[in-house]
């Protein structure tokens, strides 16, 4: 398969190779996130020059995990056929040249132009990151993918917490160069991918347009995992979107880099703790049930909360979303036999992401029609509400495929 270069003749991996794949695969995790990320911080300044509504917002927002959701598949088919580096290499590049050119011209056409190449970037190397794992790092599946994972909570703190505080002073509070400057780590990560990753064995290259790319969508267990995956990314997406214009609607503005950064940072303690415990998680329903639950509190506290609280319950979103994530982005590389952990890979984002879409769209059309702030968090709260409903499905986990 793409990526057993791994191995040496006794199909043992490398110190060096492993330590090369595990460092390529965290600066990977990064890209993912680093260049949709930078937008939450400037939605204020978008929102004033380009002269938005909630709703315009909500379009904005929606559009990456849109692609996410349409580019997943074809993200597989390129994987079966060019193998998982260069997939990934084309998912980097096509990541840096539209968060790039977002905005190169300021119109909202536009930007939405170049939000769908850079979320159709971004759609690619989400599929490859999990077969990537198999694949460079067979015997450390659970361990590359919390590795991954780590990195890619850090490419979704970095642009939160130092936008407004760093970058927009370094490019002279200019929106459009501070998407341009994210732009350019992803664009260097792409080139060590190309220098570094291990390559595809010749053998495999050859039987590459044999391999199956399209999923299982007769499978019950995809659908089930990626509602609930679904439910979380409308959560994250929309609480990312909103908070910024509805801190500054209320009077709160000060609190906006505060409260996005405590949205984000707060995943990393999910994250260091799944290190230790997500194996015995995987398959119980509780921890899912728990998350819901608290993903209900967090919106609560954020509507009718203020200042200090208002950061606290952001940091208790960000923490419930990334524990759920976690949870679910292991399962296909381990549930999934080596040659289709990039089907089911995408099967879960396209039914995720289709989930998670419409939620922006609806919390910026609530906040346009009934003219509270406070209602465009209504569908938040439901997204608890329902992933507290499907987490009993998780408690007897088949093996894909069995």
């Amino acid at each position: 398969m793409p990526g057993s270069a791994v191995t040496n003749a006794g199909g043992e991996t490398s110190p060096a190779r492993f330590l090369t794949s595990l460092a390529l695969l965290w600066l990977a995790g990064n890209a993912l996130r680093l260049t949709i990320l930078a937008v939450p911080p400037v939605i204020p300044l978008i929102h004033d020059q380009l002269d938005l509504n909630a709703t315009q917002i909500g379009i904005l927002t929606g559009l990456p995990p849109l692609l996410f959701a349409f580019a997943a598949v074809p993200g597989s088919l390129l994987i079966a056929r060019l193998g998982v580096r260069s997939a990934m290499v084309v998912g980097l590049a096509l990541t840096a040249l539209g968060g790039a050119l977002r905005g190169a011209w300021p119109d909202i056409y536009w930007l939405y132009a170049m939000t769908v190449a850079t979320g159709a970037g971004v759609a690619i190397m989400q599929v490859t990151m999990p077969t990537a794992v198999r694949a460079w790092t067979p015997g450390r599946i659970g361990f590359a993918t919390a590795v991954y994972t780590n990195g890619l909570l850090i490419g979704e703190i970095l642009p939160v917490a130092l936008t407004l505080p760093l970058v927009m002073p370094l490019v002279g509070a200019s929106w459009q160069w501070a998407f341009a400057l994210w732009s350019a780590p992803v664009a260097l990560i792409a080139v060590l991918v190309v220098a570094l990753a291990p390559r595809q064995a010749a053998a495999n290259a050859a039987s590459a347009s044999k391999r199956r790319w399209w999923p299982d969508w007769r499978n019950g267990l995809i659908w089930r995992l990626g509602m609930m995956l679904g439910t979380v990314n409308a959560t994250y997406f929309s609480t990312n979107a909103f908070l910024p214009d509805y801190l500054r609607s209320t009077g709160k503005g000060e609190w906006i880099s505060a409260a996005l950064s405590g949205l984000n940072t707060g995943q990393l303690p999910a994250s260091l703790l799944l290190l230790v415990i997500a194996g015995r998680l995987e398959r119980k329903a509780w921890p899912y049930i728990g998350c819901g639950l608290l993903t209900m509190a967090a919106t609560l506290g954020i509507v009718f909360g203020s200042g200090p609280w208002i950061v606290a319950a952001a940091t208790v979103q960000g923490f419930s979303n990334a524990a759920v994530l976690i949870l679910v982005l292991a399962l296909p590389p381990l549930l999934s036999p080596p040659d289709d952990v990039h089907r089911v890979t995408a099967a879960m984002f396209t039914i995720s992401y289709g989930c998670a879409v419409v939620v922006p769209v609806i919390s910026g059309m609530a906040w346009d029609l009934s003219g509270l702030a406070s209602s465009a968090f209504l569908p938040i709260g439901l997204c608890g509400i329902l992933l507290v409903i499907l987490a009993p499905a998780i408690n007897h986990v088949p093996r894909i495929g069995s």
